[in-house]
């Protein structure tokens, strides 16, 4: 359901049942690796090489130091779903999941505080761009940011009560977040105001797509993913999303682009697909 490439060529994916598979040559052959737990894993990042996480449910956290070959148990004092996760260190990051948890580690995650959200909504994405700097959006329209780190937590005016599943800043002014029915909503002054950019309804559309996660390899070219195989692609920053078709049957979870040339995107069923973002 997750995925991260760290090169056009190293790359991992995680999914059901404790899943997690590695590729070191582009993905023309996946690894099957031992992760040492059967639960649903929903998100993988690794900060270089070496060192990575993959977070899921039941409070699972698991970290890896040598590029994913084996894997290790994080404890934490929670049984939520993970959803989301951000690193800024080797040592710093953070992980948000069911009922507004969002959990701070400063020691590559050998120990994990809670850090107070006030929403118990679900927040299904975080992203730090510094280690001041971060956002988690979820449930209810929720949109969340810090400038200190995640000691303190500011609730931001979106619209509506959609639900959103993705957060991307390009930089820290230039924002996006997704969410269901088309939602997509675009912030140029770091999320102190938000711009609604939720897909119109076209002819041939009888139901909006929910939008699951959006990334931007540049200030102009961003991508969407979302239920139902869909892709969406921009190259005017998100003015205008031009439907890409459908890659795959199955709704996609991931998103990736280790850099401008190629991405990748997994979903249901173990799907990994190839983007190509040259045309």
């Amino acid at each position: 359901m997750g995925l991260y490439f760290r090169t056009p060529q190293l790359g991992w994916a995680v999914g059901s049942g404790g899943a997690i598979v590695k590729t070191v040559d582009g993905g023309k052959k996946w690894q099957k690796v031992v992760s040492g737990t059967t639960v649903t894993l929903s998100g993988v990042f690794f900060l270089d090489a070496k060192q990575g996480w993959a977070i899921g449910a039941n409070g699972t956290i698991r970290r890896s130091q040598d590029g994913g070959q084996t894997w290790q148990q994080q404890f934490v004092d929670t049984q939520v779903p993970f959803y989301g996760l951000s690193f800024v260190s080797p040592g710093e990051g953070w992980v948000v999941g069911g009922n507004g948890t969002i959990l701070h580690t400063k020691d590559g995650g050998a120990h994990w505080t809670d850090q107070a959200s006030k929403t118990s909504a679900a927040l299904y994405a975080v992203q730090f761009l510094t280690a001041h700097h971060g956002t988690a959006v979820g449930a209810v329209g929720t949109v969340l940011m810090t400038k200190d780190g995640g000691v303190t937590w500011t609730p931001q005016e979106t619209q509506g009560a959609v639900t959103l599943f993705d957060v991307y800043f390009s930089d820290a002014s230039t924002g996006w977040v997704v969410g269901n029915a088309g939602a997509i909503f675009h912030t140029t002054d770091g999320g102190s105001h938000w711009i609604d950019r939720t897909l119109p309804c076209n002819r041939t559309c009888t139901k909006l797509t929910d939008l699951l996660r959006v990334r931007f390899t540049d200030p102009q070219r961003g991508w969407i993913v979302g239920e139902r195989g869909m892709v969406y692609r921009t190259i005017d920053s998100g003015f205008t999303w031009t439907e890409q078709g459908t890659v795959a049957a199955v709704s996609l979870f991931g998103l990736s682009f280790p850099d401008g040339t190629q991405g990748w995107t997994s979903g249901e069923k173990g799907t990994i697909v190839r983007l190509s973002t040259s045309h």
